[in-house]
């Protein structure tokens, strides 16, 4: 009995450790579960060969819109997104990603029902094509109206599964759809890439997640800086990866990069008493030229500073990447900022080459200029025979004499002294002679530049010199003008010989294909326009055409004419948009055929800042106007018959006149906001003509007289603007 028991006992207590055992394996198996169904961080890196550093900051911009929309469309919920990149890793880090997808129920429409049926109501090969797109069956397509024609539509429900699969889909989409100026192939590898693949991390908290791209498979290692942190290196889960590359002395982001640089060069310029100029171009790029930045100041010999300023600052910026430091006064010191990437111990080793660099390109500079310097500038011209312009328009000896020959004729119009005349030729004769110098063909950014220095050195007259240095503005949208007329008018002449010459030619821009640059150049000749409206457009294009024509060069110059002048007239109304006067006013100004670009900038701002300012006034302006012009015939002519006439318009008539005299004096000296408030007073007279008046009298002779009257009162609006297109609006 007792072994009975016995026996009981522990079988009784085998079956109770089993049911604790089977319980503790329960809870970690929920344990585990619940931890899988956590939002967790995505962690991604793809780590290449270096990037070109513009490239890159475009890379980046991308993925910030990219990272969010295929994440999306994928079902994938997320709650913010990092993108990282340095010149060898391109990556991003997401916050929150959910376990499970979101379940979806979707409509696509597919092709029209005249597409989709056949004659006799079956879905055709197309409505079939649609709904195995969509992988439904063809029994589930519905037909519905959708704006106002019957489509075939398919009802896709998309359950919650596991993110892991559309994670990995997002991210090759991702991949591949980063645009890049040009792209590489490598190895045996189909796929392109800016530059070659070599790893690629991707984390789904502390799990890799499976993705093949290039032939590399996803894994959780990453490598370091080539110096400072070289090698292979392992990230335990997601929201270790920026942490691990900070470790490295990697700065993972270029605004970090950047901001270093800058707080260094402040802490060297506040040590020297100086002042860098750093310009945004060349930040960016020696920004993303490294991946852990550091500034050294270095020097070169005083002795270079003889040699033009520009010619040294080319050297520096434009092909060392240097940062050149200037006294408070603006002179340029033999100092300048190198921005390194190697280990602090290298760093006396990186500026002694540097200095090296520098002191060779600084040689060059200053054997050039010496060379150049033994001649005087007007020997260089003659040799522009040897250098093209453009092959069906000749050399920049012929485009130098037909800017000479045009500011011949030019002068001729200018209320300027004859010294200035004599300094606008003279100018335009050389103002090209700099581009077959030895410093320019080495330094071809300080063209005009170099003109002006070596001008002065064989005895040009300030303002020649200086006309020559400034005639290449301004370069861009923003740029400075040229500081007088004589500089302007070279510049002038200059950009539109350049626009006449290749439209003659029909080489006018495409699209976006502007070789030449003429839409910068019709930008920059109107701003000059706009500054001294003592030159003229008409008469420069004129000149030029004609030059042109002499030359041989065959084409019809009054269609050539219309052609130039609605291309400026173009980039006069992408002006104008930009500085926010309207399309309709801008419309309505250009209608009336202003000759010069300034009057239809000056008579646009008006209009605008009455519409802006005086609102009574342009309300009652346009009011006024929109009436009669709704009602007037032109065929009616403007002889009034007064005999015909009934009071109301004998007064409107009246104001008319004196409306006409006010705004004679108003418009010869250009004050257009004046004349918008005189035309605004019509506003009462043709109210109490409508008031009193049936226009469309049964009398023929009454109608045509009404009919007449009212075209006077809308000619008198013609010499401000087109009002009719206001009224449209």
């Amino acid at each position: 009995m007792s072994n009975t028991n016995e026996c009981a006992h522990q079988t009784q207590h085998a079956a109770q450790t089993k049911q604790v055992a089977q319980t503790g394996q329960d809870t970690q198996a929920s344990e585990t579960v619940q931890k899988e169904q956590t939002p967790q961080t995505l962690a991604f890196e793809l780590g290449v060969e270096e990037i070109p550093a513009f490239d890159l900051h475009k890379a980046s911009e991308q993925l910030q819109q990219l990272v969010p929309e295929r994440l999306s469309a994928h079902a994938v919920p997320f709650e913010s997104v990092t993108v990282f990149s340095t010149p060898r890793r391109l990556g991003f880090i997401v916050k929150q990603v959910a376990a499970q997808t979101q379940a979806q129920e979707l409509d696509f429409r597919g092709p029209s029902a005249k597409i989709a049926l056949d004659e006799n109501g079956n879905f055709t090969k197309a409505a079939l094509g649609f709904a195995r797109s969509k992988n439904v069956s063809a029994s589930a397509l519905e037909l519905r109206d959708c704006a106002g024609e019957r489509y075939v539509f398919a009802h896709v429900s998309s359950p919650s599964q596991s993110t892991t699969p559309a994670i990995q889909a997002a991210l090759l989409e991702i991949i591949t759809s980063i645009a890049w100026p040009k792209s590489c192939r490598w190895a045996s590898r189909s796929e392109t890439f800016s530059r070659p693949v070599r790893w690629i991390v991707c984390l789904f908290g502390s799990k890799v997640v499976p993705l093949t791209f290039a032939g590399l498979h996803a894994d959780r290692f990453t490598w370091g800086h080539r110096v400072l942190s070289a090698g292979k290196h392992e990230i335990s889960s997601a929201d270790a990866l920026l942490d691990t590359l900070r470790h490295l002395q990697i700065v993972p982001f270029e605004d970090q990069r950047k901001e270093r640089i800058l707080d260094e060069v402040a802490h060297f310029e506040k040590k020297l008493g100086l002042h860098a100029e750093i310009p945004a171009k060349t930040l960016l790029e020696v920004t993303n030229l490294c991946e852990a930045p550091h500034v050294l100041v270095c020097s070169f010999d005083e002795s270079f500073l003889a040699v033009p300023k520009e010619i040294i600052v080319d050297a520096m910026l434009m092909h060392q990447r240097y940062f050149p430091f200037y006294t408070n006064d603006g002179a340029l010191t033999n100092y300048f900022a190198v921005v390194s990437n190697a280990a602090e111990s290298a760093f006396e080793q990186v500026k002694v080459g540097n200095e090296r660099v520098v002191r060779a390109r600084l040689d060059d500079a200053k054997f050039f200029y010496e060379e150049d310097l033994k001649h005087p500038l007007e020997w260089y011209v003659d040799k522009l025979k040897q250098v093209v312009f453009q092959q069906d328009l000749g050399t920049m000896y012929d485009k130098t004499m037909h800017i000479e020959a045009c500011a011949k004729q030019m002068c001729a119009s200018l209320d300027v002294t004859e010294q200035e005349k004599q300094n606008l030729c003279r100018a335009a004769l050389l103002c090209k002679a700099d581009l077959v110098t030895n410093a320019v063909v080495e330094f071809t950014s300080v063209q005009g530049i170099m003109g002006g220095y070596y001008a002065r050195a064989c005895g040009e007259n300030d303002q020649v010199a200086q006309a020559i240095t400034q005639h290449y503005q301004p370069r861009f949208a923003g740029d400075a003008l040229p500081c007088d007329l004589v500089a302007c008018g070279v510049a002038l002449i200059d950009k539109l010989d350049t626009i006449c010459g290749l439209f003659a030619i029909d080489q006018a821009p495409t699209g976006s294909s502007d070789p030449f640059a003429l839409r910068r150049s019709a930008i920059g000749a109107l701003s000059i326009l706009d500054a001294y409206p003592q030159l003229s457009l008409s008469a420069t294009l004129t000149a030029l055409l004609d030059l042109y024509a002499q030359a041989g060069v065959s084409f019809d110059k009054q269609a050539c004419y219309q052609a130039v002048y609605r291309f400026i007239l173009g980039r006069l109304r992408v002006m104008l948009k930009d500085e926010g006067i309207a399309p309709q006013t801008i419309d309505a100004i250009v209608a009336v055929q202003p000759e010069h670009p300034r009057d239809i900038m000056l008579r646009c701002r008006a209009l605008e800042k009455v519409a802006r300012e005086q609102r009574d006034d342009y309300e009652n302006l346009t009011a006024a106007y929109v009436r009669a012009w709704n009602l007037h015939d032109i065929s009616a002519g403007m002889s009034v018959d007064d005999a015909l006439c009934n009071d109301a318009e004998r007064a409107l008539l009246a104001k008319v006149q004196s409306v006409k005299q006010q705004l004679e004096h108003d418009l010869e000296h250009q004050r257009y906001e004046e004349a918008c408030s005189v035309l605004a007073s019509l506003r009462a007279p043709i109210d109490a003509l409508f008031a009193s008046t049936l226009i469309m009298d049964a009398d023929e002779a009454l109608k045509k007289n009404h009919l007449a009257v009212l075209n006077c009162f809308v000619d008198v609006f013609s010499c401000i603007a087109d009002f009719s297109c206001l009224a449209k609006g």
